[in-house]
């Protein structure tokens, strides 16, 4: 093996490769003759770095006609076999490998990645563990890497956990074992662990712009966007040309509201890993948002070019020509994003709300129930759907919203929509008890009452209660 790739030039320029000449012509017929087993172990790992792994099983069956007592040489036809899925022969050959009393590293990974493409990850585990026992500290955290994803394949996500922590605190420079302890904690849901983790992590390693990175992932799923953009802001600090970065900074401040700050960490983001069909998207909504319609209207046709099937472009057309006065030609356009993701209760949200603005009740009604069926847990949608519902009687939101309180538990504000109708039907005293509940459940929550009906700012009882 080389050093550097100078080295590696100069001996491919010198012997290696007047030796593959010769080794090109031994395939076509002729005699290769005698060599140094050290010009067939550079032969051989040439092939295989190169991933000629067929020329490379052909060449080590070569070089064990003239050296069949070099072990080395039985490991490296184990590891063509294996390249080239002959997985239970790779196996036998390192088994009787090791029985003949050789145990280095080097086998032991070989044999635990054999395991590991048979998905035996019980037997990848063993010898993964083996290697770690004979592996120069400088090796060990990409072995702890390979080990812990072994016990993903097993199911067993905190002592996966535990070990890429192992690898990290033998290198913290490991950005393959920073990124996997990111999934493990995601996959598990822990996301407050994610962040004290990545915290402690940083305190001793604050130049570590993927831990940075992850931070700010992690910030970001907990909808925390003041701390997420904090931590992306000191990742792209040390890290400059990092384009992830930039694109989630953007995506934090859209949801914001700060538009033009989106608007340039996106585009930052492109010029650094060019076109993107999401971020010139995004950059549309950004547009929509500060009412730029026109141009909103040129990024997201401009996105759709590069990427025809892009649900969101489609919905952004149709919020701008619905913003445009033409919602009529903005149903179309919503209604072409949600073929292309029937799933999306956004979707069938914002259809609702253009089916409601042209009298379409029928077709409103169906989608708001559709929406709300895939988010129950959307409090802006239940809110839209109980102001639609109130258009038509009070006392039937009402109904409704009883009726189906057991589906919307996960709603936080379906207690307060419930008070707001109350009140409007004259219910007062229950109003004001359920309101009362409320506060004392979640204050903070309860106070979105005087948002929904900011009439109920001047009603003394409800203004007592929440001093």
């Amino acid at each position: 093996m080389f050093d550097d790739d100078e080295e590696q030039n100069e001996f491919f320029e010198g012997p290696l490769k007047e030796d593959l000449e010769k080794f090109e012509a031994f395939l076509k017929g002729e005699v290769i003759g005698f060599l140094d087993s050290d010009r067939w172990e550079a032969m051989i790992d040439h092939l295989l770095i190169g991933g000629h792994y067929t020329k490379a099983l052909f060449c080590v069956d070569e070089a064990l006609t003239q050296f069949s007592y070099k072990p080395l040489f039985k490991l490296r036809k184990a590891q063509a076999l294996s390249a080239t899925g002959k997985l239970k022969e790779s196996i036998h050959l390192l088994t009787e490998i090791e029985r003949e009393g050789l145990q280095s590293m080097e086998l032991m990974l070989t044999k635990a990645s054999v395991f590991s493409q048979l998905k035996d990850a019980k037997n990848a585990i063993k010898y993964f563990k083996i290697a770690l026992s004979e592996a120069a500290p400088e090796d060990r955290d990409e072995i702890y890497l390979d080990l812990s994803m072994e016990y993903q394949n097993n199911g067993d996500y905190q002592l996966a956990i535990n070990i890429l922590k192992e690898a990290i605190a033998a290198n913290p420079n490991n950005e393959g074992a920073i990124y996997e302890l990111a999934f493990c904690y995601d996959y598990l849901g822990a996301t407050q662990k994610s962040i004290d983790c990545y915290s402690k992590f940083i305190d001793d390693n604050p130049y570590s712009f993927t831990a940075w990175y992850n931070l700010g992932n992690a910030y970001s799923k907990k909808e925390n966007y003041e701390k997420a953009v904090w931590a992306y802001d000191y990742c792209v600090l040390i890290n400059s040309e990092f384009g992830p970065a930039y694109f989630n900074l953007g995506h934090n401040n859209l949801s914001l509201n700060r538009y033009t700050k989106a608007i340039e960490c996106f585009e930052r983001c492109m010029e650094i890993d060019g076109e993107d069909p999401i971020a010139i998207s995004y950059i549309g909504e950004c547009h929509e948002q500060l009412n730029e319609l026109d141009l909103a209207r040129k990024y997201y046709q401009r996105s759709l070019e590069l990427a025809p099937m892009l649900p969101d472009a489609w919905l952004g057309l149709g919020i701008v020509e619905d913003l445009d006065g033409k919602t009529k030609e903005a149903i179309v356009l919503i209604c072409k994003a949600l073929e292309l993701d029937p799933e999306n209760a956004s979707i069938y949200h914002v259809l609702a709300g253009a089916y409601e603005k042209i009298g379409e009740v029928e077709h409103a009604d169906e989608n708001y129930l559709k929406s709300l069926a895939l988010e129950p847990h959307d409090t802006e949608s239940l809110l839209n759907y109980v102001n639609f519902l109130s258009e038509t009687s009070p006392q039937y939101a009402l109904d409704y919203l009883r009726e189906n309180r057991e589906a919307y538990l996960v709603n936080p504000i379906h207690k307060i929509l419930e008070i707001n109708l109350l009140w409007i039907l004259g219910q007062s005293k229950e109003a004001i008890v359920l309101f009362k509940d409320c506060l004392a459940i979640d204050r903070g929550n309860a106070m979105v009452l005087f948002e929904i009906n900011p009439a109920l700012k001047n009603v003394s009882e409800f203004v007592l209660l929440a001093d």
